[in-house]
C-alpha cells in the first residue's frame, strides 16, 4: 500500500470510542510496514493464561546484534517483545492509569519498554507516573502520536531506519528523567 494511503487512513480515523478499532488496526498496519522485518509479525490482543490482561500488540524482537537499535534495546531494556497500546481519545489525555496499565503488562518475559500511541498527549500526571515507573521498576514508557508514526513513515521512505525515532524517544526520556 502506498505510504500516502497509510497516512491518510491514520489521520482519518474518527476519534473516540467510535473509531477505536479502526485506529488500532491502522496503527498496527503502520507498525508492521515500519518494523517487520526486522521484528516478527505482531501478536494482536495477546493474553496471558489468566486472561486478565489484554495487550493491544506485541512485536517479537529476536534481534540480539547490538549494531541494531532493536538489539540495543534487547540488551539494555531486556526487550523480548515491543509492547504497543493504542489510545484513540477524542479529548481525554493519556492518564496515569494508562501508564499503570502498560507498567503491569511489562514483565521479565516481555521486557522493560512499552509504547503508548495516542491521539492526545499525556497528562502531567501521566508524565509523573512514567517517571515513578522508571524509578520503581526501571521500565520505560514512551508516548508517541500519529504525527510520530507519520514521521517514521517518511524516515523509512528516505531509506533510513524508523527505529531511530524510538531510540531518540528513549534517549529523550533518559535525559529528562530525574
Amino acid at each position: 500500500m502506498p505510504t500516502e494511503q497509510l497516512i491518510h487512513r491514520l489521520f482519518s480515523c474518527p476519534k473516540g470510542k467510535k473509531g477505536w478499532r479502526q485506529f488500532e488496526d491502522i496503527c498496527i498496519e503502520v507498525l508492521q510496514f515500519l518494523f517487520v522485518p526486522p521484528l516478527r509479525r505482531p501478536r494482536i490482543q495477546s493474553r496471558p493464561i489468566s486472561g486478565v490482561e489484554r495487550r493491544d500488540a506485541v512485536f517479537p524482537n529476536w534481534i540480539s546484534d547490538t549494531a541494531s537499535i532493536w538489539g540495543q534495546l534487547r540488551v539494555e531494556l531486556n526487550v523480548r517483545f515491543i509492547l504497543f497500546e493504542f489510545k484513540n481519545f477524542k479529548k481525554q489525555k493519556v492518564s496515569s492509569t494508562d501508564v499503570d496499565q502498560v507498567r503491569n503488562y511489562l514483565s521479565p518475559r516481555i521486557g522493560k519498554l512499552g509504547i503508548i500511541i495516542s491521539t492526545q498527549p499525556p497528562s502531567r500526571a501521566a508524565l509523573k507516573k512514567r517517571n515513578r515507573v522508571y524509578t520503581d521498576d526501571e521500565k520505560v514508557v514512551l508516548f508517541l502520536s500519529p504525527n510520530d508514526l507519520k514521521e517514521m513513515i517518511f524516515i523509512k521512505e528516505r531509506g533510513e531506519d524508523p527505529a531511530d525515532l524510538i531510540m531518540d524517544a528513549v534517549d529523550d526520556f533518559m535525559l529528562q528523567y530525574g
